[in-house]
C-alpha cells in the first residue's frame, strides 16, 4: 500500500471541508507561477497593459515565466498568491468539500449515483463556492496580470465599486460550475474503474492516474470559458459590456483560437494541480480521520 490505507469510518463532513481547502493551498502553493504564465499568456492581445509589461511578448509557458523573471523578478510568479491562498480556502472547501454530501442528497442516500446525479452535484457546489469566494478571483486575476498592485480589495472597491469585486460573476459560475462537474465526476469515474477492475488499489497511484485524466478532461472544456473569465475580470471598466460582448469581441477581433489561449500552461496548471490536490486531498482526509479516532479513543 502507497500512503495511507481508508480509514474504516467514512470523513465527516468537517474533515472533508478542511482536507479539501488545505489540499487546494498545498495545490496552489506548487503550481502558481504556471497559473500566472497561464494568465499573461491569455490576457495578451488586449489594448490595456500596465507600463512594465507593455511591448513585451510572451512565448509559450516557460517562455513567458523566464520574460517574468527577468523583466519583473521571481516574486511576480506569485503575484496574488495571498489572494489565491484565500480563495482557495473558501472555495475549494465548498465546492469539493461538499460535493459527496450534495451527491448523496440528489440520489436519496443511495450507494451509487448516476453521471446525471454526479454532474448536478458538481455544478451546485461550483455555483455555491463562486457565491463565496469571487472578490478573492477578481484580486488574484488582477495581481497576476500586473504589477506593482497594491491595496487591490479596497483599490477595486473605490474606483469600481461593490460590483468591480463581483465583476465577471456570471462567467465564473459557468467557469467553475463545468470545471468542478468535470474535474470531480471524472475523477470519480475514472477512481471507481481503476477499483472496479482491480487495476490498482485505493492508493497513491491510483489517485495519481485519476486526477491526471480529470485534468486533461477538465482543461479541454473549460479552457474557453477560463480565457473569457480572465479577460472580463482583468479588463478597465467600460472595455466590455458584458461577458458575452467580451466573447464576441475575442471571436471576431482575434478568430476562434484565441478561446484556447495559454492551454499548454492550462494543462500543465490544472493537470499538475489536479494531481497535487486530489492526491493531498485523499491523504490529508485518512490523516485527520486517524487523528480523530485516537482523540475519541483517549476520550
Amino acid at each position: 500500500m502507497v500512503g495511507m490505507k481508508p480509514s474504516d469510518t467514512p470523513p465527516t463532513l468537517g474533515v472533508k471541508l478542511l482536507s479539501a481547502g488545505s489540499a487546494a493551498c498545498i495545490a496552489d502553493l506548487v503550481t502558481f507561477p504556471l497559473d500566472t504564465a497561464k494568465v499573461r499568456l491569455q490576457i495578451q492581445g488586449e489594448k490595456v497593459a500596465s507600463e512594465a509589461t507593455k511591448g513585451i511578448r510572451y512565448r509559450g509557458v516557460f517562455g513567458t515565466i523566464s520574460t517574468m523573471i527577468r523583466t519583473e523578478g521571481p516574486r511576480s510568479l506569485y503575484n496574488g498568491l495571498v489572494a489565491g491562498l484565500q480563495r482557495q480556502m473558501c472555495f475549494a472547501s465548498i465546492r469539493i468539500g461538499f460535493y459527496d454530501n450534495v451527491k448523496n442528497f440528489y440520489s436519496g442516500g443511495a450507494d451509487t449515483a448516476n453521471i446525471g446525479i454526479r454532474i448536478l452535484a458538481g455544478c451546485t457546489t461550483g455555483a455555491m463556492a463562486v457565491s463565496f469566494a469571487q472578490p478573492t478571483d477578481v484580486v488574484k486575476v488582477r495581481f497576476q496580470a500586473q504589477v506593482n498592485l497594491t491595496g487591490a480589495y479596497k483599490h477595486i472597491f473605490n474606483h469600481e465599486g461593490i460590483r468591480g469585486l463581483w465583476k465577471g460573476c456570471l462567467p465564473n459560475i459557468t467557469r467553475n460550475a463545468l470545471v468542478n462537474c468535470t474535474e470531480l465526476v471524472t475523477y470519480d469515474l475514472i477512481k471507481e474503474a481503476i477499483l472496479r477492475h482491480d487495476l490498482l488499489s485505493d492508493n497513491l497511484p491510483c489517485h495519481f492516474a485519476s486526477a491526471f485524466g480529470a485534468g486533461f478532461v477538465t482543461t479541454c472544456i473549460a479552457s474557453p470559458v477560463d480565457v473569457v473569465k480572465t479577460r472580463y475580470m482583468n479588463s478597465p471598466p467600460g472595455q466590455y459590456k458584458s461577458a458575452i460582448n467580451c466573447a464576441w469581441t475575442m471571436a471576431t477581433k482575434e478568430g476562434p483560437t484565441a478561446f484556447y489561449k495559454g492551454f499548454v500552461p492550462s494543462f500543465l496548471r490544472l493537470g499538475s494541480w489536479n494531481v497535487v490536490m486530489f492526491v493531498s486531498f485523499e491523504q490529508l482526509k485518512r490523516v485527520m480521520m486517524v487523528g480523530k479516532q485516537k482523540m475519541e479513543d483517549k476520550s
